[in-house]
This record gives C-alpha cells, structure tokens and sequence, in this order.
C-alpha cells in the first residue's frame, strides 16, 4: 500500500483541514554555469514556493471564522502549515512556514450539481524557513543565515 491524496491531512496553523486537492510547488532557479558555452558548475538562484488548496464550503468556513476573527481575509497573518501522511512503511511530513492566503475563485457554481461546492485557496510560502520535507530543510543554512524568520 502507498499514500495516496486520501492518507494526507493538512493543518494550517491550528486549524485542521480536509482539502478536496492541495498543490505546493517550488521554483528553484539554481542554473548551469558555462564557460564558452561548456558547462562549468552551476550556480545558486532565488527559490520561491507557492501554491492551492481546493476547499469545500464546510473546510472554507473554518478559514472564514479565522478570517472574521482576525478582521478580515486580508488582515490574517502568515501561517505555518504542514501536510503529512503515513501509512504502513511510508511517511511524509511537508512543512510549509510563513504561508499567506488569499481567494482566487470564491465561487464555480454548476447549476446541475453533481458535486461540491469547491473554493480555491492560492498561497505564497514568505518565511525564510520556506520549506522542510521530512524533517530536511530545502535551503541550506547559509542561504537563510542572516535573514529574521
């Protein structure tokens, strides 16, 4: 048996959520250093981290509460989150800090139903910390080591 999307739980700061889909991609814009056009090494480039999460209404509402609490969508701050699953032998633990939310498509409604509601959530990872993937951090110390988290 392997994980599959179903194994996954996501918790984004206290909160815990069951998203209908969640994607996180890295940028890395590392590049191949050339002398000559002869490749020679490489190069360090800016990273950045992004992505979605697809929520049903009764999911979104919990962010929804968070987001009266605080004032307002725009008003709530950056969260750390984590996506994690294990089954059997298998085990993967994403770590994900300093994530801003924000709406993209608040409302696709089909009036022949057949499905949920879904809400799409986009975030940008803006922490220094950026990602850890099992406990491994992305960066390296060096790249991060005069930056405030």
């Amino acid at each position: 048996m392997r994980i599959s999307g179903k194994n996954m739980r996501f918790n984004l700061g206290d909160i815990r959520l069951s998203a209908q889909k969640f994607t996180l991609s890295i940028t890395d814009n590392s590049a191949v250093s050339k002398t000559n056009g002869v490749p020679d090494g490489y190069v360090d480039g800016d990273v950045e981290a992004s992505g979605e999460m697809e929520l049903t209404t009764s999911q979104f509402n919990l962010l929804n509460k968070a987001a009266a609490n605080a004032g307002a969508w725009r008003a709530l701050p950056a969260f750390d989150a984590m996506g994690f699953g294990k089954i059997d032998k298998d085990e993967l633990k994403v770590e994900m800090f300093g994530v801003r939310i924000k709406i993209s498509d608040l409302l696709d409604v089909d009036a022949n139903g057949g499905s949920a509601l879904v809400h799409k959530i986009p975030f940008d990872i803006t922490s220094p910390d950026f990602i850890k993937i099992n406990g491994t951090s992305y960066l390296r110390d060096d790249e991060t080591e005069d930056l405030v988290s």
